[in-house]
């Protein structure tokens, strides 16, 4: 097995991610409201009342530093899901805490770890392959970060961390703007092709180009214009939601724009499907799988930290993140 330096981070639940459900653009505000209300990850401490190398202060609340981690323990996750753990305050001192973090893969697994800013402000720490996981890899993180300094304004680590997950077979949506049909790939072979109907060329309806990767699966949600910048456009309750980034673009069912699947892109930034494919793709589909948009009329990539965009960097620009490179 190769050890790399890591750490952990649990999803977003549909629950907390609702708190910003339309088809584009994005919240800031709104997502900080979710990332907030979401439960804590259920990581293992390595001790009850752990003894601080650093000063007193540390003690006070304010001066402790604490960390979501993604995904979750024990879970199976798509070939593109990252390794991610996101800060509840600044980490000035980088290097110092990315050394603390260790990844062991059961197959020989070439990755780095990269620093980003979450959609939310936070310091983010993503760990991603040099390619896509290979099916059925076993990853366990370790976070040897308790008396840890994270640096001024962000306080000492209290704890230590661990996490464990496994990689599910591969699977990969490919979007083409151009033919407007999704087609989904599983271990190298097509399983069906699908009419389609994306975001409205030119402006904020656009459709996000490049690597998305699932976030969540919310099942049956509300969506509405006014939360991404769209004004009174739309208010409504739309099934079969599953999340790719955090600004709100979806996959999803979408039954009134019916007409234009497979012949014309006119969502407000969404990927629309009839009700009976967005059913069997929602069924398909687990979190962690990419969706590849391809074609003319993107509004470009996903940054980094809306959602898991870190596959729209180049292997070398994405290994210049990391404080150790």
């Amino acid at each position: 097995m190769r050890m790399h330096p890591l750490i952990p981070l649990t999803l977003a639940t549909a629950a907390s991610a609702a708190a910003l459900s339309a088809c584009s653009g994005g919240s800031p505000s709104a997502v900080d409201a979710a990332v907030a209300n979401k439960p804590r990850p259920q990581a293992s401490p390595s001790r009850r009342q752990p003894k601080l190398s650093g000063p007193d202060h540390v003690n006070k609340a304010d001066h402790v530093n604490k960390l979501m981690l993604a995904p979750g323990r024990g879970t199976t996750v798509g070939v593109a899901q990252p390794l991610s753990i996101v800060f509840d305050h600044p980490v000035k001192n980088k290097a110092a805490v990315e050394e603390r973090l260790t990844v062991t893969t059961s197959t020989p697994t070439t990755g780095s770890w990269g620093w980003i800013r979450n959609h939310n402000g936070r310091d983010r720490a993503d760990w991603r392959p040099k390619e896509y996981w290979k099916p059925g890899t076993q990853v366990r993180l370790e976070a040897h970060l308790n008396g840890v300094d994270s640096g001024a304004d962000g306080g000492w680590f209290v704890r230590d961390y661990t996490t464990h997950f496994t990689i599910g077979e591969s699977q990969v949506a490919e979007v083409d703007l151009d033919s407007k049909r999704l087609t989904l790939v599983r271990n190298g072979q097509t399983v069906r092709s699908i009419p389609v109907s994306a975001g409205t060329p030119g402006g904020e309806k656009a459709t996000w180009g490049g690597t998305s990767v699932l976030l969540s699966k919310e099942g049956t949600i509300n969506m509405r214009s006014e939360t991404v910048g769209l004004g009174n456009a739309y208010d409504k309750v739309v099934d079969y939601s599953i999340r790719l980034t955090w600004s709100g673009m979806y996959a999803h069912a979408a039954p009134w724009n019916a007409a234009y699947f497979g012949r014309s892109n006119r969502s407000s930034g969404c990927i629309g499907i009839s009700d009976s494919h967005a059913s069997w793709l929602y069924e398909q589909l687990q979190v962690g799988d990419p969706f590849e948009v391809t074609g003319d009329g993107t509004k470009g990539r996903p940054a980094p930290g809306n959602g898991y965009g870190a596959w729209n960097l180049s292997w070398t620009d994405w290994q210049a993140r990391s404080a150790l490179h």
